[in-house]
């Protein structure tokens, strides 16, 4: 290979970026610079590098500038002498903060916003999660779209008339409208197919679960162990953007269970939006699991909890939630045993290594048994397609084979047992004895007066 010759299958460097953020000044409290450290873990999930920070301690952003001046030379220096090819923000900046940064560094410039969204591109799979993160990026675009400058806005400038640069962006915000519509039609008839796929789930009475928690908790991992699915578990945030469902049984019992995408603070508004047919799965679940990291400090681990109940909160999600603590096995015995103290109702597995799973399972079918009722149902032979529906919704089951078909003793949820009540013994036995009561010949003792009733010896001798 010559010396000007370029390799094609040589890699591009990663970008190496400088972090800038404005924080509440100096009170030195514990996990108080955790907010960095997760935007450091969100470069690293942007296959960034990490090279230098710039803090400072102010009680809010300049509002022109974001940094102060100082702040901002500084991270001018840190730019250069880092190498650094973009500057990320740690907090979302308005376009003139953007613009105040942008004639200061050399560099692109990226806020919050960007920096989650750009995860998520590289994460997004299916076509559904693909179109929702466009979606995402096209509407934070159009909230961000400018003017190219005074002089174009200004050339031609009169009465009813504009000038050619405000016409070039009434153009472009016109075809990002748009695609925003079309992005919309498309992701809505998916969300249709979806809720039809959730109809067939609710009609089947078969329990459904839903996983929810903080980003990097381990809630795929939970979903493979329970369900043996083969959902990608790499060490990074928002790993696993695409729902995904999965069954398991327990107990002569189905289960759903549904994989979300994971929360994060400040998590972008856009994002809720754009992913709304998605986290519709904890609306409808039965109970939601909210999978919290255990090897987390007990103060990062309740801050991520609030997170995670404002954006269940902020979705409607009504239904009951458990706590499941995961990664058990990374964590100390003195700080599982202080969990344990500080959240008594919680489950505790380290679904990596399969322990802890039992437990849960009992748990959760102890929660769905509650609304079950025992009943004994008789199923011809000729029945076999009630026969194979009542086992995928019944749990306890046994079955006994007669001449007259197969008595099944089971426990089924409250609104199905209606559905199955032509089958019921219970039902038969009292119109058999209904039945037999009817047919039966009259009494002639019956309907007699006292007066004609028979006589007993003892009677016949008094009365003689």
């Amino acid at each position: 290979m010559s010396a000007g010759a370029v390799d094609s299958g040589a890699t591009a460097p990663r970008p190496r970026a400088v972090v800038f953020a404005v924080m509440p000044g100096g009170r030195g409290e514990p996990g108080e610079e955790e907010p960095l450290n997760e935007i450091k873990e969100l470069l690293s999930s942007a296959d960034m590098d990490w090279v230098a920070d710039v803090l400072q301690r102010k009680e809010r952003p300049h509002p022109h500038s974001y940094l102060g001046k100082g702040k901002l030379v500084e991270l001018v220096e840190a730019v250069k002498e880092s190498g650094a090819t973009v500057a990320v923000c740690e907090d979302d900046l308005s376009p003139g903060q953007v613009a105040a940064v942008l004639d200061a560094v050399d560099v692109d410039v990226l806020d919050r916003t960007e920096l989650i969204l750009t995860v998520f591109s590289k994460h997004a799979h299916s076509m559904e999660g693909t179109m929702q993160v466009h979606l995402a990026q096209l509407e934070y675009e159009l909230t961000r779209m400018r003017g190219k400058g005074h002089i174009l806005s200004r050339l031609g400038a009169g009465v009813n008339m504009r000038g050619p640069g405000e016409t070039k962006l009434e153009v472009d915000r016109r075809v990002v409208r748009q695609r925003i519509q079309t992005l919309r039609r498309r992701i809505d008839h998916m969300a249709r197919t979806r809720r039809t796929q959730r109809a067939r789930r609710l009609n089947a009475a078969v329990p459904l679960i839903a996983l929810a928690g903080y980003t990097n908790a381990g809630k795929s991992t939970l979903l493979n162990a329970l369900t043996d699915a083969d959902v990608s578990v790499r060490d990074r945030l928002f790993e696993t953007l695409d729902p995904t469902s999965r069954s398991y049984r327990f107990r002569d019992r189905d289960y759903v269970i549904t994989d979300t995408v994971g929360f994060i603070r400040k998590l972008p508004h856009a994002l809720v939006d754009a992913f709304a047919s998605t986290l519709e799965e904890t609306t409808l679940a039965d109970v939601i699991l909210v999978v919290a990291d255990a090897h987390l400090e007990p103060s990062e681990i309740e801050v991520r909890e609030q997170t995670v109940a404002e954006v269940l909160d902020m979705l409607g999600a009504q239904a009951p939630r458990m706590l499941v603590f995961n990664k058990t096995d990374l964590a100390d015995p003195g700080k599982l045993a202080r969990l344990r103290a500080l959240y008594p109702e919680a489950e505790f597995v380290a679904a990596a290594r399969g322990e802890g799973l039992g437990r849960l399972q009992e748990r959760l079918a102890l929660f769905f048994d509650r609304a079950l009722r025992q009943v004994r149902l008789l199923f011809p032979y000729a029945a076999a397609a009630d026969m194979h529906r009542l086992r995928g919704v019944a749990s306890d089951v046994h079955e006994e084979h007669t001449p007259d078909g197969v008595i099944f003793s089971a426990r089924l949820p409250v609104a199905e047992a209606g559905s199955y009540a032509r089958f019921s013994l219970d039902s038969m036995v009292i119109e058999n004895e209904a039945s037999d009561a009817d047919d039966a010949p009259a009494d002639p003792e019956d309907g007699l007066p006292d007066a004609a009733a028979p006589v007993g010896p003892e009677e016949r001798e008094e009365g003689t």
